[in-house]
């Protein structure tokens, strides 16, 4: 698939045979070594040390789903970079969180979008969202040669379900095993604390201004005993990245909005330094 400077200008061969509607398998069939999984590390003493993203948090509501990530990237016990993008949309009706080794993770996130993208294009309508939930499983599980030697990527995936018509979750292991979450869910390393604030939190009701202020607290909460987890910086005016996924498509937040969330839960924080408080019964 190499340019031909004395071609006449015609596509490559490659692109006019007729075969899937995945660009993953168009890439496997004509250049296989430029699949992320193809790669061959060289032999290395020890842990590989890279960037790494830390938490991504995600909650349902009647209208559709939030996704969320705190800012933070460590390498060891290193902080590598403080305002690192962790939340992308895959589609209009879908996004996903990164977590884990940053770098494989943000190309993973660029060919699945890629992935949607092509199969639009050839089939003339967009995958289901449990298609698409199956496209990155199979994405992440080609990646299972990396993880093993240190590389994992472990993202969460959120849509809007066109057919169903409600918000769902799907989160994965290193293996590209596909769960669907109910309700909320929780990955990387804050992910431990960040899932017991959302189920004291959590309720089935919530509006979607409710259930972005849940993610950003539940956030706050991974910060306060994750340490590879960056709570708001209120110094740096660096803010935890949060999304919402409706009918009407994928929206980020603007900087302002997000501000004002967090802001607020700070000044409460003030008063309660461990959050919100459930009710007992």
């Amino acid at each position: 698939m190499e340019a031909n400077t004395r071609s006449t200008g015609r596509l490559p061969a490659a692109f006019l045979t007729p075969g899937s509607s995945s660009f993953m398998d168009f890439l496997s069939e004509h250049s296989p070594e430029l699949l992320p999984g193809n790669r061959h590390l060289p032999p290395v003493q020890g842990a590989i040390e890279a960037p790494h993203g830390t938490t991504i948090v995600a909650a349902t509501f009647p209208g559709g789903v939030v996704l969320g990530g705190d800012r933070r990237a460590t390498m060891g016990n290193i902080i590598a970079q403080r305002d690192i993008e962790k939340v992308f949309p895959a589609d209009e009706y879908s996004a996903v969180g990164i977590a884990g080794t940053a770098g494989l993770a943000v190309e993973m996130v660029k060919l699945f979008q890629l992935e949607l993208e092509h199969f639009e294009k050839v089939e003339g309508a967009q995958l289901s969202l449990e298609g698409k939930a199956n496209r990155l499983s199979t994405m992440i599980r080609s990646n299972l040669g990396m993880a093993l030697q240190g590389l994992a990527v472990v993202p969460l995936f959120a849509g809007w379900d066109v057919d169903r018509g409600k918000g769902r979750i799907f989160s994965y292991d290193v293996t590209g095993g596909r769960s669907e979450e109910r309700g909320f869910a929780a990955t990387g390393s804050g992910a431990l604390f960040a899932r017991g604030a959302l189920k004291k939190l959590y309720r089935e009701d919530l509006t979607e201004q409710q259930a972005l202020t849940l993610i950003v607290q539940a956030l706050y909460d991974a910060a306060d005993d994750d340490s590879a987890t960056g709570g708001p910086d209120m110094a740096r005016r660096i803010y935890p990245i949060a999304t919402a996924i409706t009918e009407e498509g994928f929206r980020k937040l603007s900087e302002a909005e997000a501000s004002e969330i967090a802001r607020s839960i700070h000044e409460r924080r003030l008063e309660e330094p461990d959050g919100p408080r459930a009710a007992l019964l």
